[in-house]
């Protein structure tokens, strides 16, 4: 993970051509997890594990889904928007008959972070607003959450990721 310089909240991430060609940058922000993301001309900054189970988010595909540009899950397939931080999912429409298909929105869930383009460099202010669900895997307590997550999966026989 890179170490970022910080001036007044303003965090410098990097240059912008750095960036683009990494498109994808895991970094600390005091002590927070954060993905940033560059995917189709746009910057996007999010914790970098899901709010559902504490999985990186790092190899996760992007997808459109219902005109939002989402992250999937590589573990569980949860689906977040890049911009929002909202899950969602595909369900029924019970309203209507014959019920079809449609994207429902789970709520916000997970921490997105602004992000500023200044002369070349991306600069990103932490959105520590409120509490948020993708809140409990950061820091040292998810820390500990993650490594526990991870030994129960491995004495279930799922998978671990790499």
């Amino acid at each position: 993970m890179a170490e970022v310089l910080s001036t007044d909240g303003l965090h410098f991430v990097g240059k912008t051509e750095e960036l683009i060609a990494a498109k994808r940058t895991l970094l600390t922000l005091e002590g927070r997890d954060v993905l940033i993301i560059h995917h189709q001309g746009e910057f996007y900054a999010i914790d970098s594990y899901c709010y559902h189970a504490g999985t990186s988010l790092q190899n996760g595909d992007i997808e459109e889904l219902d005109r939002k540009v989402c992250i999937i899950c590589p573990k569980h397939k949860y689906k977040i928007s890049l911009s929002a931080g909202e899950g969602v999912y595909r369900g029924r429409d019970r309203s209507q008959s014959p019920p079809p298909l449609r994207w429902f929105s789970k709520g916000l869930k997970q921490r997105v972070h602004r992000l500023s383009q200044i002369q070349g460099a991306l600069y990103l202010r932490l959105n520590t607003t409120g509490w948020m669900e993708s809140d409990y895997y950061q820091g040292e307590r998810g820390r500990v959450e993650r490594e526990k997550a991870a030994e129960e999966a491995g004495q279930s026989g799922e998978e671990e990721e790499p």
